[in-house]
């Protein structure tokens, strides 16, 4: 018989949100008139705006006709749809061909894992997204599940809570080839200043890291002073990648649609 990936036996029982959905399960079951907030998977509970569907419905019926058919895409996504991004929602400061539009932010956040190989080391905040954690554990970056810590050896896990106002003590952190880093974060909902962020950039330049910079819910961002890019800040076109998605700004979570921007400027060690 053909045998497993042995790294997926290290995870725990299963993906984080299954298991919270279905423990919200059994306590709507158990309390079926209580109102339940769940602090689960960042789903949405809207409907998508009316202007997308019917642009949906377009773009469908127009690939049952010879003027509107076309079989795949760009590698990289359709142009138009990075030059957008680009300009809208970047304001300009990436480059359309910095963009490579995705089936989603997870989607890419798993699959970064595999440019960079197993021996490479990582850092991720604490409480953070999941899918950091289980990507690496997955491609076998990691070590076991220390049950005792309740963290899995050979992850940097940097504290982020009220203690230090949601952000990293870098000056006692341990060097890694990556840093995920979210912000807003999930499932804090805190957000890093410039200041911040550019301690961030200058902790990668010194440790020749690369910062993987996940702004899914930067939509979320209404001061105007607080950054929703990383690439807002100096320097990070050097050492950070962003991935980013329609999820949380269109409600696309059913839909799949995301991206992420890698400037020309970031580079491996061989080029």
């Amino acid at each position: 018989m053909v045998q497993r990936n042995p790294n997926m036996a290290k995870l725990r029982a299963g993906y984080l949100f299954p298991e919270i959905g279905r423990r919200r399960r059994a306590v709507v079951e158990q309390n079926p008139d209580a109102k339940i907030i769940s602090l689960g998977i960042g789903d949405t509970t809207e409907p998508l705006a009316p202007n997308i569907t019917s642009g949906l419905v377009k773009a469908c019926q127009g690939m049952g006709s010879l003027e509107g058919y076309s079989g795949y895409g760009a590698e990289q996504g359709m142009a138009d749809l990075r030059e957008k991004i680009a300009e809208v929602l970047y304001g300009g400061i990436v480059k359309p061909e910095e963009v490579y539009v995705s089936d989603g932010a997870k989607c890419d956040t798993g699959r970064l894992q595999v440019l960079f190989g197993k021996e490479a080391t990582v850092a991720v905040q604490d409480p953070s997204y999941p899918v950091y954690v289980d990507g690496s554990v997955i491609l076998g970056q990691t070590g076991g599940y220390n049950e005792e810590a309740g963290q899995f050896d050979g992850i940097e896990y940097m504290r982020c809570d009220a203690s230090n106002d949601f952000f990293p003590d870098l000056a006692n952190l341990k060097r890694t080839d990556l840093i995920y880093f979210c912000s807003p974060n999930n499932p804090t909902g805190a957000v890093s200043t410039k200041a911040q962020l550019k301690e961030l950039i200058e902790f990668a330049k010194k440790n020749k890291s690369i910062l993987i910079f996940d702004a899914a819910y930067s939509a979320y961002i209404e001061d105007p002073d607080l950054p929703r890019s990383i690439f807002e800040i100096e320097g990070a076109r050097e050492v950070a990648l962003e991935i980013n998605s329609f999820s949380k700004m269109a409600g696309f979570t059913g839909v799949r649609l995301g991206w992420t921007v890698v400037p020309q400027e970031l580079q491996f060690e061989d080029g």
